[in-house]
Parts: C-alpha cells; structure tokens; sequence
C-alpha cells in the first residue's frame, strides 16, 4: 500500500509541475493535464475489461461449455444503427485528431501535456474501435432487450467527463489562454456523442422480428416464411426512397439494403423494389398526356393522334411539366453547387498571404481551413442530389415516351404502319427515348455555364482589375465557336440516326425471315446488304466522333488559351501578377474548364435531343386508324350483325381507285357467310374492311356484337400455348376442353413435352403451321364472342384436320354464331348460308351454292377447277377393281361413313398415342435470356482494347495524356514559381519571360490533347467496326437453333442499343477512366511536393475509398446487367404487339397489352432508378472522403511554422487540391461507369462465341458441278430433335425418293413432315441416320453446296422490303427477260405489268402490299428462275384457290418433268398425280408406295384420307341440310343481292 501512495503522490506532483508551469494559479480539476490523464485511465480499464471479456467467451467456446444455445431470433435494435455508426464515427475521430496532433507537435516541440493529451487520443480510438467491434459482432446475437448495462453506465460516465473537459477549456479561455482550434471540436464533438449516448441508454432497447421466430429446420414454415420474405423485398415491395427520412435521403442510406443484398447474393429483378407512384410510368404517363391533350387543339388518341397535333415544341413543354417538381429542385442544387465550387478559387489569394505571414485576424487560418472544408461539403452534397435528381427525371420521361410510342404503334393507320417498319419504331424507343432520358444530364447547362463564367470573371475582376475583360473576350470566342460546331454534329447526328434507322429496318426483317434466308442459301448476300447499311451509317458515324475529337480538343485546349489570353493582358496593361492572385485566376480556370469542356457535349446532346424529339413528334402526328368506320351498335339491338351499304374502302385513301368497290350486303345474327375469288380479289381486305382496318371512302358499315378474328398468316405470341388460347380470359376448364377437342390439339398436347404448358418460341417458331394456325381458332373459339371471322385457316392444315376443324368449329361450337370465313376449298361452300364471290375488289356473285352456280362466270370457274382436281382422283379410282373402291353406298349413309372414318383416325391416334409415351428428355426451347454473373472478366476489357490494331494505339494515347498533364502542371507550377507572393517581394523572371514559356507549355499541351482525341476516337471508331461485323458474321452463321430459340428482340437489342454504346459512349468511358487516373496521380504528386505527410491521411482515406467501391460493384454490376436484360423483353413485347396489331384489336384487347407493356417499362426502370441511386451512394462517400483528405492538408499547411515553405507552391497544391474530391470521386465513378458500359461488350461478345453451323463450302468435299444429275434422295434410320433437351421429332425414318420422279408426303399436322425438309436442306443435323443425294452424303458437303442445288417452296410465302425483282433474284444471277419469263409461267406476268415501276414496283415490309396467294406465286417464281434438280414443295399452294393451284401444278409439271419433285400437300390432289407416297405419323413412315397401290388397300390410311376428301364435299352438304332447317332470313338476304348481282354482273360482262 505504502509504495501504492508514493506512486501515486509522484504522478500527482508530476500533474502538479505541469500545471504550475503551463497553468499558474490553477488548482487541480482545472488542470487539462488532470482530466485527460483521468479520461485515458478510464478509457484503458475500459479496454482491459473488454479484451478479459472476450478473452473469456473464446476459452468458453473452446472448452465446450458455451451455454447461450437460445433460440436466435433476428432482433432489432431501436436506434441500433445510429449507435454503431456514431461509435465508429468517434474511433475515427479520434484517429484524425491523434495524427493531426502529432504532426502539429512534431513541428512545435512536445511538452507534458501534449504527451497526455495524445496518449488519452490514442486509447480513446483503441477502446471506441473496441466498443463498436462488440456492437457490431456479439451483441445482434445476444438476447437481452436493451444495451448491456455496463455499457450503459459507460456512456453515462463518458459524457460528464466530456462535460468536465468542455467547463475546463472553457474556464482557460475566460482566463485568455489561447487553445487550439481542435481542441474545441474535440470537446463539442465529445460532449455531442455523449448526450446522444445517454439518450440511447435511457430509451434504445430492442425490438423483435417475429419473422424469423420459428425453429430454422421447421421446413414447412421456413418454406412459407421464405415466400412472404420474397414477396416483400422482391417486387411488391415499394422502394425506400419513397418514405426514407431526412438524413436517409441526404446521404443516400435508404439504397444500402440492396446493396448489402448484391454483397451476399446475386441480384435479381424480385430483388429490387417497385417505383413509387411517381417514378411509375403509370404516374407520369397520365400527366404527360394529359398536358399534351391540353396543349392541343383537339385530343387524339394515345396522346399523339393524327393531323400534325403534336409537334416538337409542344411534347417538350409536356415533358417539362410531368417533372416540373424536380426540375426546379434540381436548378436550386446546381445553383447552390455553382457557388459552392467558387468560394476555393475566391479564397487562395487569401491563404496564400496568410501562409506568407500577414494575419487579419486571431485565428484565420482556421477559420479559412474550416470555410473551405464547409463549401466542399455543401458542394458535395447539392453535386450528388442535383445528380441523381437528373436521372430521376430521366428515367420517368424515357418511360412515358416509351409508352406513348407503344400507344401511338397500337392505334396506327395501315398507310402509316407501311411506312414505319417495326426496326425504326424500335430505334424510337431504343435509342431517341434512351436519348431523350439522358438529357437530364445536360438540362441545365444552359444557364449554368453563363452563371459560372460570370462568377468566374468576377472573381478575376477582384483579383486581376480589366484584364477580367481580355478573359471574358477569351471565354466568348470560346464559346461562339460552338454554334457552327453544333450544327455540323446535329447534322451528323440526323444522318446517323437515319442510316441506324435503315440498318435495324433491315435487321428486323431479316431475322424475322432467317428460315427462308437458310433453306435458300442468301444469308450471306443479305449479311452483305447489312454490312453496306453500315458502311453508310459508319460514314456518318465517322464524321461525327472525328468532329467531337477536334472540338474535344479544341475545348480541353481552351481554358489554357483563356489564361494565356488574360495573363497577357495584365503583362500589357502593367498588371503586378502576384503568386496568390495567378493561382486564384489559374483554380477559376480550371472551374471554369469544366463548363467549357462539358459545352461540346451539352451542344452535341442538345443537337441529338432535338433530332430524337423531332423523330418521336412526327412519328406520334402520323395517321391513326378512322375512328368512324364501323358504327357499332348494341348487342340485341339489331337483327342483322353486320351490314355494308354502298361501302368504297381504300388501303390507300388518296388513290383515285377504291380498293372495294360498290359493296352492299347484309348478315344476320347465327349466318354463316363464305368469301370465295381468285387470288388477289380483295377476300382478306374484306374482312379487314368488317374489323375497321381499311380507311373508308364512303358508305356505312354497321356492326352488332363483339367478334373475333382468325389471320391468314398465324400470330402466336411469345409464351405458353395455354396463355396464347385464354388471351387475358379467365380459365373456364370445361369450354377450354371443348375448344381443345374441336382443334384437335388434344393428340398434338400430348406429344409436347409440356402439354400447354410448353413455351411457345417467337413467332410460334417450334410449331408447325397447322398447329399455329389452330391454336390462333382455339384463341377465337375461347374468346366466345358474337361474330366470327376466318381468314382462310384451313390451307394450313391437312384435309383430316381441316374437315375436323369446319365442321366441329364452323357448325359446331359457333353452330348459333355469326361466322364470315374466306376459303379456297370449294367443299367448304355449299355449308355456307350466303357465299360471297369476288373479283378485282367486287362482289360479283351472292347468294347460295346452288342459287349462284348458274348464275355467273366466276364462281363456276372456281367450282370448275375443284372438279377438274377430283377428276384426277376419279381417273385413278377408275383403274381399280370395283371391290378396292370404298362405297358410300355400302355404309348406308353420310353419317357412316363419317363414322367409320373417324373411328379409323381415333384408332391410328390411340397408336400413336402408345408410341409417344417413350419420350426422353424434356425441356423448354426457349430459355431465359443468358447473364454472365459476377465481376466483368479482364479478358473482357482486354479483348476491347486490344481489337483495334491489336492495342498498338493504347500506349500513344496514354503517353499523349500524361505528357498533357506534365505540361499542364509545368505551366502551372511555372507561373507559381515565377510571380511575386506580394508586392514587395522581386519576381524571379522578367513578365515577356515568364509569358513566353508559359504559352510554349500550354500550346504542348493543347497538341498532346489533340493528339489524345484523334487516336481515342481512331482506335474507338474501328474497334467499333470490327465487333459489328464479327458479331452479325457470327449471328448469320448461326444454326437455325438459335434463332428459334432466342427471341429477336434480344438479338435487336443488341445490334441497336449494344451497338450505340460501343460506337458512341464506350471509347470515350475508358478513355476517361486513364485520363482521370493520370490527373488524380498528377494531384498527388503537386500536394506531396509540398508535404509528404499527407499520404499518412491520404493512404487510409485512398483504402476506404477501393474498399467502398468494392463493397458497390457487385450490386452496380448486377444492377447494370439488369437493365440490358429487362430492356429485351420490351422491345420484343413492342415487336410482336405491332405485328399481332390487327389481332389485339380484333379482340378488343388493347387495353391488356397495354398494360403489359406498362409493366415491363416498370420492370425496366426499376432497376435503373436504383442503379442512379447507389452510384450517388458511393460518390457521396467518397466525396466525403475526399473532402476530410483535402481539409488535413490544410490544417498541416496552416500548422507549419512560416518559412519552412513556399507559401506559392503551398498555395499551387491548395489549388490542385480543390479538385481531389472530384478527381477522386471522377476516378472511382469512371471505373463504376465503365464497368456498367463494359456490359455492353460483354453482350456482344457473348454473340460472338454462338456457335457457328457447319462450314458454308468443304473444298475437299465439294460436289461436282452438275450435281446433282440424278436427284435420287436415300434416307436411312433418320433420328432428328430440335434440341438436346427435346423429344424427337423424327424416330428412325427410312425411305427413299426416286429420281426424276414426283413423291408426296401426306400426314397429320405435326406428324414431321416439315421437319424431313429442313434436315434435307440441313437446317436442323440429323441426331442419328444419313440422307444421301445421287450416293453423296450431304453431311459431309458444305451447306451452300447443298442448300444452292435444291429449290424449295416454303410453307409460309416470304416477301422482302425493295422490289419486285430484287424478290425474285436476290443474287442477281438473272437478266429481266428470264425474270418476266418466270413471271407469266407463275400467273403473275399480267399483275405486275399493271403496277408502276413494273419489276421495280414497290414491295412494302414482309410484302404486306401483296396478298397471300400474291406471295406464294413469287415463291414460285423463284424456283423457276433457278431450275434445280431436286424441288420441294412445303404446302406450296396452300393460300391460293383451286383453280390457281391447277395452274401451278401444271407449270410445275411442265417446267419440272424430269426432276426430282418431293410435295407436303394438305390438298390431297395435290399429291395424287404422284409416283410414290409417303405417309408419315409421329415421325415414322406409316406407309410407302404408289398412290394406285395405297388406294387398292381400302384399309390404309391413305385411303381412308382419300375416302374422306371424296366425301367431304357431300358430308358438308349433309350438315348443311340439317342447318337450313333452322329459320333463316337467307332468302331475304338473297333478294336483297339480286339487283345488285345483275349490276354488278353487266359491269363485269
């Protein structure tokens, strides 16, 4: 005890000699010395304790006797997160104020009191590490309810100690002792943290969340649990921004839940909160068009209806006003951010003279220190709200435009659709709304840079008198240059989006019609038309960058100019240029760079906005449909549900020539009404003209009841067959059986993988086309509306199935409905109530079958040309003995024989149904779109900048940037150097001197600039060249696999928005991401001549800062890649929407898909409003950062005794240290942008490693040149799947075509009879089994070796955007003499002889100016050019009428004979002229021979296929017998033509 006290009693008389020198006359507790020597004591028990307590619960742990086994529950702290941070927020302190004490003392000398000062510093950072480390990793898991009571006590003790220290400093202050300035924060600092722990301790206890409550292994309840977890931080959960308070929406915090989220696990869109209401395009949408509406003379409908209602002017005051609120928010930051950034260049004269010795005032340098520590924190702050409030904006007005485009799509005319392909309108929402969006960024430069230069002249003014004046002359020149500069880039810009226009025009269609491209072998001549589309665009997009790299230049160059121009001019004008106001001038220079150097760009983005505004307002003036045509009346109002008087239609209002012509008739509720013609007679435009597609020149046109409607050419939506039936009906299972039945698509179900369930591929790509087709009448049976309209859908199917379809569909299920239905099958008519005849856009016929008959010309040709077909028929059965015939007569009557055929069918089913059950693997075709994951690979960034030129130019553009810097520096520290601190001091060098090596420096430096941009852009130019013509290599190269599963708005995405980026944004990202790396190592380097200690705060700061950005990338990077993979689904949804337009209105449905899209532009936005947010996240922090480095340097300049250094060069690094927040920022910013952007070739790389088809020509294999001679086609065991994880299609087929010989191939709908042309043509390999051609195996030959020598007349007749010729010989191998040749053999001679332009007669997109027929008859054309040996044709009549289809099967015979025709028929004559037959079902042949020896077999299934297209014709004559018995006004109806008919008729005569 006794050595106890005399320890004691030295420590107190060693307190007592300090005091007595440091503080006379002050008694004990007074002493500083005391208190702190006190506080560092407690705060080292503090520390032991906590170490001891640890030290404990390890041994504990390690011992086995960890006795806390309690439940865990997932707790929450009530103020938890506050508290931990402002723990860690002291230890930091206390950190900083220990570093910035030593280097204060280090210069000053140390005394006692300082020694216990910083050891009290010291332990004060250890414990509170030490306190906040207990927090954060032991306590969340215990179970106590408040804070441990220790603890408690602790916080308690800490703040009247803090307190007893305030009282002391404040007594010392009373007595004039003079305190450092740090002291004062430390005791305000302490005695703040204090209060709010005592409040914590009183109040903070802990909450419990009952989510996770429950045992983890109770898997039920988890399951459960799991899901409502998803449901309420997945996508029904509203983003936080939306109710986050005050200081959450200040620094952003309301945004680190998700990116805690992505640290743990990929993101995914269920991850990412909903929008608030108004960030929602549901929200803005509305106030968008509702502005518009008003600004408007009239309203129109999607907001932009037709007559030029919309125009520029107007839709940008409407897209003001739906963001008004944060625009003005975002102009008040700018404004502040503006001022803020000025007050360091209006101060450095002042800390420069105050470095130099002369003191204004007690205390300057700190508070100077402490106002520029303000402004940078103000600055930061309205810099990063100003920021995201930007994107805000533009993300809400791309959303609302992208939903006026899809509107305004929805509601098109059909003139103005044909002169906006599907490409450019998704070029609008792609890339002109993207654009529009981006601008936000550029909104307000427009006042803020004269704001700035006018503040920065002031400054100058203060400082350097009327040379201020030469300086805004300067600016001016500067700036005026940018008027023709902007012209020339807004110029550029329009050509460029005209020629982008072009290309995606192109690229859409082709990709739309890649099956056709492949069979023929010209995917590589219209790869070749892409690649010239682009050669054009790439010519404006050259000019345009090049143009950018001089004004960039020009523009980096100018703020130098301007200093050279305004130092100049004080020389002249005898202005002393003082060090202090050189350097103030040369930070208001640099502030002012950036207004300057941004100008190009706003200028640039303003000629971009205005083109992608003009482009967008013309498009939403354009036609919409005539609101007026049908005048629809209600249901039960009117007996008749569709009427036509004195009706003259036109596709094309301005011709003088009706498209329909003199139509009168009328239908009445339950009729069913037959359209019948010749191909090209107006029986599709008529049943458009009945749904309000064709603008009406006069007459009335009155419809009672909803209706439905089935398209020539099947439109099946992306997604399950269920989906596509119930079309946003609600599932009613027992009419959904029924109407399966009645398609028979029951058989078809069962043999897919996933029964309805299965995914539909685009276009309905893994269908065959009679399931398209039935699956489009299931979607209109369903539908149950009143009247019914049937394109002509049963030339897709078999005759079975199409007898099936009439009768169980057409007089079944619609049996009481009105059904208007257009046939080329004769048999079909005499069930019809009323039958139309047309001819050359007339009714030249109505009335009934046999009414009719005799009655005119045009429909006893029709019905001519069916008899002559089943003459046919006749002749062969002639030849057979009577006992092979299958008599009706021997049945009894119709109805047996429809009987024995149906049970026959429902017999061969049930076999087939047994075969199917051995199906292997099963999978979906179309998968999810694929997402690399993770961190972007460096062979990514590597592979970027290594295409062009293999890197060569990398170096130079660096060297160029750094040499920039050197000079920029050297010109800098030049003048520093060079000039006076004050008036009284010499200058080093003579002013002419000093001038002169100044310009040299700064005319160095704009050439290295120069330099810099034309190599970026020369390298960025051609890398951009280079991926574009790999990846579309890569994608025509590609097996029709691919295409059939990848939706084409995923391949369009990235030939459009993809491509965009690499062209125009991502040379310049990288290049800026090396720039500012460069710049902020020049910072360093300028700061750490003046004072290396600065690194002992700089390094940790710099380690916080790559631990921050770390900690960022992985939510960024999954955010960012979330964007370009929501951004497909709306493209492809807009695509099929505009495609399937007709249908969606036909059904009354606008307003389901509307909603869709509303959803998925949402689904876009979602993840792009919070990427906004969490890279404001991450600056804002790292601006913090930044700013503490930037204000410890000062302290340590201003803590310098004087002399030690140049107050100029001190002044230099303050100058440059005004923009290391911003370098710093800029740095980690550029590498997160850059990151993000790299995405984009990321993507595009991902499409260049497709694997590619076998190669186009084998030289060792290739055949000879007049092969093949023969055309015999042998196939053995052919096994064929369309992919690895689906079920075979064909199952070991073997059989054998003769050469020079016709066989057809019959069989039911997907009986794989399209699947054994594609893998003759080899779109689709054979899994197992070989086809050999004349002995040559074509696996083994090149694909155009095979593709070229075979013809094919495709299933669904494909016509390209250009003309008639360019359809005809795409290759253009042959003259106009052959073309017109082919022409008049193909019946089309006279047709296009009518048109203008002839051979270059316009053909629109997809040819929707031909009909049909029109379509199949230039397909026709096709292979008459080119003659092969070996001629295929897949259901090559199915859209033309019989007597056209006579006409082509003569030609065909004629041109033909001695070749090697193989024929899919649905049309049973079309195969019976045939020397051999091939009946295939479930991919196997069911039967092989001649047609005379199948039909000697009455039991085979051909004959029964025969027996039933035999009588058909009477079977429908049954039904129809028993339809007339019910009442009918079709006698009315009939007399109501009469007159007409006869006019009609002396009109044709």
């Amino acid at each position: 005890m006794d050595g106890f006290h005399q320890s004691k009693q030295g420590i107190f008389m060693f307190f007592s000699q300090s005091a007595t020198l440091m503080y006379a006359g002050s008694d004990l507790l007074l002493n500083p010395i005391f208190l702190h020597g006190f506080a560092a004591s407690s705060h080292l028990v503090l520390l032991l304790f906590l170490s001891m307590s640890w030290a404990c619960k390890r041994f504990r742990k390690i011992s086995g006797h960890d006795d806390s086994k309690q439940e865990w529950k997932n707790t929450r702290v009530l103020y938890y997160k506050p508290t931990i941070f402002c723990c860690w927020g002291l230890s930091l302190f206390y950190l900083l104020l220990c570093v910035l004490n030593y280097f204060y003392w280090y210069r000053s000398g140390w005394s006692n009191e300082m020694l216990v000062i910083q050891s009290d510093l010291v332990l004060r950072t250890l414990a509170w590490i030490a306190i906040s480390a207990f927090l954060h990793i032991h306590f969340p898991h215990s179970s106590e309810l408040k804070f441990p009571i220790l603890l408690r006590i602790w916080w308690g003790f800490y703040f009247f100690t803090s307190s007893c220290c305030l009282v002391v400093d404040l007594a010392l202050h009373v007595k004039h002792q003079f305190l450092p300035i740090h002291l004062w924060v430390f005791d305000v600092v302490s005695i703040l943290a204090g209060l709010f722990f005592c409040f914590i301790g009183l109040f903070g206890n802990k909450g419990e969340d009952t989510l996770l409550e429950e045992p983890l292994l109770d898997s039920s309840t988890g399951r459960n649990n799991c899901v409502e977890f998803n449901k309420v931080n997945g996508g029904e959960n509203v983003t936080p921004f939306s109710n986050a308070n005050l200081l959450s929406i200040l620094t952003f915090s309301w945004i680190g839940p998700l990116i805690a989220a992505g640290n743990k696990k990929t993101l995914d869109l269920e991850d990412v909160p909903q929008l608030a209401a108004g960030d929602s395009v549901y929200g803005v949408f509305s106030v968008l068009t509702n502005k518009l509406e008003s600004d408007s003379s009239r309203s129109c409908s999607g907001g932009g209806g037709g007559g030029g209602e919309v125009n520029t002017l107007k839709l940008v005051k409407a897209l003001i006003f739906s963001a008004w609120r944060e625009i003005i928010l975002t102009a008040l930051l700018c404004l502040i951010y503006t001022c803020a950034s000025y007050v360091g260049p209006a101060l450095i004269d002042t800390f420069v003279q105050y470095l130099n010795g002369r003191r204004e005032f007690k205390n300057e340098g700190f508070i100077l220190v402490s106002t520029f520590f303000v402004a940078k924190l103000i600055e930061c702050l309205s810099q990063r709200h100003w920021f995201f409030r930007l994107q805000q904006v533009g993300i809400r007005a791309r959303a609302a435009l992208v939903a006026m485009i899809y509107k305004k799509g929805l509601t098109l005319s059909s003139q103005s659709r044909q002169g906006h392909s599907i490409g450019e309108i998704i070029n609008f929402m792609s890339v002109d709304a993207e654009r529009i969006g981006d601008f936000g960024w550029f909104m307000h430069d427009l006042w803020m840079i004269p704001l700035q230069v006018a503040l920065a002249l002031l400054i100058l003014y203060k400082n350097l008198g009327l040379a201020s004046i030469a300086a805004f002359v300067a600016t001016l020149l500067v700036m005026l240059t940018n008027f023709p500069l902007g012209k020339l880039q807004e110029q550029f810009q329009e050509k460029l989006m005209e020629s982008k226009d072009g290309r995606m025009k192109a690229t859409s269609e082709i990709l739309r019609n890649m099956r056709i491209l492949k069979l023929q072998g010209w995917e590589m001549k219209f790869l070749s038309k892409i690649i010239e589309l682009r050669k054009s665009e790439a010519g404006w997009l050259k000019k345009y960058v090049y143009t950018s790299a001089i004004t960039t230049s020009v523009f980096w160059g100018a703020p130098t100019f301007v200093s050279v121009v305004t130092f100049g001019a004080c020389i002249i004008m005898k202005i002393p240029l003082e060090s202090g106001k050189i350097l103030s001038a040369l930070a208001t220079f640099r502030i002012l760079q950036e207004p300057i150097y941004y100008l190009p760009d706003t200028i640039s983005m303003i000629a971009q906005t205005k083109v992608s505004l003009d482009r967008i307002a013309s498009f939403l003036c354009l036609d919409d449909l005539q609101p007026d045509v049908i005048e629809r009346l209600p249901m039960g109002s009117s007996e008749l549900a569709v009427e036509i008087i004195d009706g003259n239609f036109s596709w094309d209002p301005s011709s003088p020539n009706p498209t329909l012509k003199d139509l009168n008739f009328r239908v009445w509720h339950g009729m069913k009404v037959a359209v019948c013609g010749t191909v090209g007679s107006g029986k599709s435009t008529l049943l458009s003209c009945i749904l309000g597609e064709v603008p009406k020149v006069s007459g009335a046109l009155k419809l009672c009841g909803t209706k439905a409607y089935v398209a020539q050419s099947p439109w099946i939506q992306s997604g399950k067959i269920e989906e596509n039936i119930l079309f946003g009906k609600e599932m009613d299972r027992e009419r959904y059986e029924m109407v399966l039945e009645a398609c028979s698509l029951k058989k078809d179900l069962e043999i897919l993988s996933f029964g309805d369930q299965t995914v539909i591929g685009e276009r309905g790509i893994n269908l065959s086309g009679g399931q398209k087709q039935r699956i489009q009448i299931a979607r209109a049976l369903f539908q149950d509306a009143d009247i019914f309209l049937f394109d002509d859908p049963f030339s897709a199917v078999d005759a079975h199935t199409g007898t099936h379809l009439f009768k169980e569909c057409l007089l079944g299920l619609l049996g009481s409905k009105t059904v208007i239905y257009v046939t080329h099958q004769v048999e079909f008519l005499p069930s019809a109530d009323l039958i139309l005849v047309m001819n050359d856009g007339r009714i030249t016929q109505a009335g009934k079958y046999n009414d009719i008959l005799s009655s005119g010309t045009d429909f006893m040709e029709l019905v001519g040309a069916h008899n002559k077909a089943l003459s046919a028929l006749d002749s062969i059965e002639a030849g057979l003995p009577s006992e092979n015939l299958i008599n009706i007569e021997e049945y009894g009557d119709l109805g047996r024989v429809k009987e024995v055929v149906c049970k026959e069918e429902d017999k061969r089913d049930d076999q087939n149904g047994k075969m199917d059950e051995v199906v292997e693997p099963k999978g979906q075709l179309v998968q999810e779109e694929e997402r690399e994951k993770g961190r972007v690979g460096f062979s990514v960034y590597w592979k970027y900048i290594t295409a062009a030129y293999r890197g060569t130019l990398v170096p130079f553009i660096l060297l160029a940037q750094i040499l920039f810097q050197i000079l920029q520096i050297g010109s800098n520290y030049w003048m520093a150097w060079g000039t006076p601190v004050s008036k009284d001091s010499r200058p080093a060098v003579e002013g002419s001197t000093l001038i002169f090596v100044y310009v040299a420096l700064a005319l160095g430096s704009s050439i290295c600039v120069l330099v810099r941009a034309m190599l970026l852009v020369m390298a960025g130019y051609k890398t951009a060249t280079l991926l574009f013509n790999k990846m579309h290599l890569c994608i025509f190269r590609a097996p029709m696999s691919f295409f059939d599963s990848t939706p084409s708005g995923r391949i369009l995405n990235r030939a459009s928005t993809d491509q965009s980026a690499v062209d125009m944004t991502l040379p310049f990202k990288v290049g800026q991401f090396a720039f500012t790396i460069i710049q902020l190592l020049g910072i360093i380097a300028v700061m750490s001549q003046v004072a290396w200690q600065v690194f002992i705060i700089f390094i940790p700061v710099i380690a916080t800062c790559v631990w921050y950005q770390q900690y960022y990338i992985p939510s960024a990077r999954e955010l960012s890649r979330l964007v370009g993979v929501c951004k497909a689904p709306v493209i492809q949804h807009f695509a099929e929407s505009i495609s399937g337009s007709t249908t969606i209105r036909s059904f009354d449905q606008e307003s389901r898909f509307w909603d869709m899209n509303m959803k998925l532009i949402d689904g876009y936005s979602r993840p792009k409003f919070h990427t906004a947010g969490a890279m404001e996240w991450l600056c804002f922090r790292l601006d913090m950062l930044s700013s503490i480095t930037f204000a410890f340097s000062l302290i340590f300049l201003i803590s310098i005794p004087d002399g030690v250094i140049d107050p100029a060069i001190a002044g230099l690094a303050v100058t440059y240290g005004l923009n290391l927040n911003m370098q710093q920022a800029r740095v980690i910013w550029n590498l997160c942008d850059m990151e993000n952007r790299i995405i984009s070739i990321e993507r595009i790389l991902q499409y260049m490693s497709i694997p590619s088809e076998p190669p186009l020509s084998v030289e060792e294999n290739k055949p000879h040149r007049d092969w093949p001679s023969h055309g015999e086609v042998d196939i053995h065991d052919l096994q064929v799947r369309y992919a690895p994880h689906m079920p075979f299609v064909l199952r070991g087929l073997t059989c054998t075509f003769p050469g020079g010989m016709k066989t057809g191939i019959v069989g039911r709908t997907g009986s794989g009879k399209s699947t054994l042309i594609q893998t003759l043509f080899r779109i689709v390999e054979p899994t197992a089994g070989q086809i050999l051609i004349d002995g040559i195996n074509i696996s083994t030959i090149g694909l155009h070796d095979i593709r070229s020598r075979l013809s094919i007349i495709p299933q669904d007749p494909t016509m390209f955007e250009g003309n008639v010729r360019s359809n005809l010989d795409p290759l253009e191998e042959y003259t106009d003499e052959q073309i017109w040749e082919a022409l008049d053999r193909c019946q089309l001679g006279e047709e296009v002889r009518k048109k203008e332009g002839k051979l270059d007669a316009a053909v629109t997109e997809n040819g929707e100016n031909w009909s049909m027929g029109q379509r199949q008859l230039v397909c026709l054309g096709r292979v008459l050019l080119k003659k092969s040996k070996v001629l295929v044709l897949d259901e090559a009549t199915a859209s033309v009428d019989t007597a056209t289809d006579n006409l082509i099967q003569q030609t065909l015979k004629q041109q033909f004979s001695d070749c090697t025709v193989v024929t899919i028929a649905h049309r049973i004559t079309s195969v019976l002229d045939s020397n051999m037959v091939v009946l295939l079902d479930h991919g196997l042949v069911v039967e092989y021979d001649s047609p005379k020896k199948l039909l000697e077999n009455k039991s085979s299934s051909f004959a029964k296929l025969v027996a039933e297209y035999t009588v058909r014709s009477l079977v429908d004559l049954d039904y129809k017998l028993e339809a007339t018995q019910r009442s009918h006004p079709a006698i009315e109806a009939r007399s109501t033509y009469k007159s007409h008919t006869q006019s009609e008729k002396l009109d044709t005569e």
